[in-house]
C-alpha cells in the first residue's frame, strides 16, 4: 500500500476529517489531501508525527531509508560526481572532522535510521536541537562536496 492510501486509511479509521488531521499536524486541510492523493509527499519529520499521531511505526507509513536518502540527496550539489567508494571516503573524512557527538547524531540518523525522537532520548537533548545538528551538518556536508577540501 502507497503512503497515500495508508495515510488516508489511517486517518478514516480513526475518525478524523481532513481538517482535523491538519489541525494536529500544523499543516492544512489541502496538503493532507494533497498527500492522500500522492501529488505530495510530506517530509520525513512529518511521517515521525503522522505515525506518532496514529499510534504505528514509521515502517507502517512508509520506507524510512528511501526518505533518509532523499533527505540527504539535498546534500549532493548538482555538479559533483562522486563514485560509491569516493562519496564513502569522504563522507568518512567529513565526518573526522566535526564533532564526535554530531558525527554520532548524523551517523544514528543516516545509518542506522533513528527518529529525531528516538536520537534526542538518547543524547539527552531536545529534538529541535538534534533537527538543527543535522541541518547544520546537512549544509556543511554540502559546502564540503562543492569546495572538496575535507
Amino acid at each position: 500500500m502507497s503512503l497515500s492510501q495508508t495515510i488516508a486509511e489511517l486517518r478514516t479509521a480513526n475518525d478524523l476529517s481532513q481538517q482535523e488531521l491538519a489541525d494536529r499536524l500544523f499543516v492544512s486541510r489541502d496538503l493532507v489531501s494533497k498527500w492522500e492523493r500522492g501529488e505530495r509527499t510530506p517530509v520525513f519529520r512529518t511521517i515521525e508525527k503522522i505515525a506518532e499521531t496514529f499510534g504505528v511505526s514509521i515502517d507502517r507509513l512508509c520506507d524510512r531509508r528511501a526518505l533518509l536518502v532523499r533527505e540527504l540527496e539535498d546534500c549532493l550539489p548538482e555538479d559533483v560526481a562522486l563514485e560509491d567508494d569516493e562519496l564513502t571516503a569522504f563522507l568518512d573524512r567529513f565526518l573526522r572532522n566535526v564533532s564526535p557527538r554530531t558525527a554520532n547524531i548524523f551517523l544514528n540518523r543516516y545509518c542506522f535510521l533513528k527518529t529525531t525522537s528516538e536520537i534526542a532520548e538518547k543524547y539527552g537533548i531536545g529534538e529541535n536541537h538534534v533537527r538543527s545538528i543535522l541541518s547544520k551538518t546537512r549544509r556543511r556536508l554540502k559546502k564540503a562536496l562543492q569546495e572538496r577540501k575535507v
